[in-house]
């Protein structure tokens, strides 16, 4: 079903059980009690962690999902969040057949983490803890990121054209390879005085993503309800976390996860957009090395 790459800090080819292929970035300890795997969102990849997993401690692995990054497009009808779900369950059981895992998600990256609890309940059972970065458990369709009335109507018009566009070219990638889209991107994903270092980042990362993908995606996050499936994760250890000045997945996304985890941890970061993993990376670190460290079942430490 699957064949991975040996040694840890390499980076392996998965392939998935219907025949794509992720790249894989893995290291740390194969014999860690705990493997923190970090899932990035739509259009990154997953150097949008490189900031965050240079500071966590033990075993961390990192994936592009299928469609982004260095890993294979997607087959035709698969550039899903359900199919996403699946991938990270298949990954998780060979690269890390035993031992605590915690799972953290950045926007469709934690919209996966909601699916796989929806889809495969028994792996909930090896969760040390779930982290939530800017997402959202669904009420996608039709955003218009704030922008009122016929602005916003406009936008998600024009929205529509422009990922059409992109579906269509011949050349699509060089939409989104130009400098010229990085005023955008600064604008709809970042909060207060960012670096343009991200921004830059940010942009290499969505000129990798598949333009097919990229677009069959977008209609996946319309889609995206998964506020019951929450309720897999009531039991498990669990962090939101969320940046006031968020466009793609506003502050009340977080909130109506946080109600749905009755234990969990809602921090808010002022001024922040939707790129916590860069904007605030040391903080989004902290969190996730905090529920490392948290005893597990038993009374010893991950």
């Amino acid at each position: 079903m699957s064949a991975v790459g040996a040694a840890v800090g390499h980076t392996p080819r998965f392939t998935t059980s219907d025949g794509a292929e992720l790249h894989v970035v893995d290291t740390g300890p194969r014999d860690a009690t705990t493997t923190t795997v970090l899932v990035h969102g739509w259009t990154l990849d997953h150097t949008s962690w490189d900031e965050v997993a240079r500071g966590l401690p033990g075993r961390v692995l990192r994936y592009d999902l299928r469609g982004h990054g260095r890993s294979a497009p997607a087959p035709e009808g698969t550039a899903t969040i359900a199919r996403c779900a699946d991938d990270l369950a298949e990954l998780v059981g060979a690269l890390v057949p035993t031992g605590r895992v915690l799972l953290v998600g950045h926007s469709m990256g934690g919209m996966t983490i909601m699916a796989l609890a929806e889809q495969h309940p028994a792996l909930v059972d090896r969760l040390a803890g779930v982290v939530l970065v800017a997402t959202s458990s669904g009420e996608l369709a039709g955003t218009t990121l704030g922008l009122p009335g016929a602005l916003g109507r406009l936008f998600t018009a024009g929205e529509k054209a422009v990922n059409r566009r992109i579906a269509r070219s011949r050349r699509p990638r060089l939409l989104t390879r130009t400098g010229a889209v990085r005023p955008g991107l600064r604008w709809l994903l970042f909060g207060e005085r960012p670096s343009w270092r991200h921004v830059a980042m940010t942009a290499q990362m969505v000129g990798c993503c598949h333009p097919v993908a990229m677009v069959a995606f977008r209609d996946s996050l319309d889609e995206h309800d998964r506020r019951r499936a929450l309720a897999g994760l009531a039991r498990v250890p669990a962090v939101v976390l969320a940046g006031t000045a968020d466009r793609l997945t506003p502050l009340g996304h977080a909130r109506v996860i946080a109600d749905e985890l009755p234990g969990a941890e809602l921090v808010v970061h002022p001024g922040a957009g939707h790129m916590l993993p860069l904007e605030r990376a040391e903080e989004v670190t902290a969190r996730i090395t905090a529920l490392l460290r948290r005893p597990a079942p038993g009374g010893s430490a991950p």
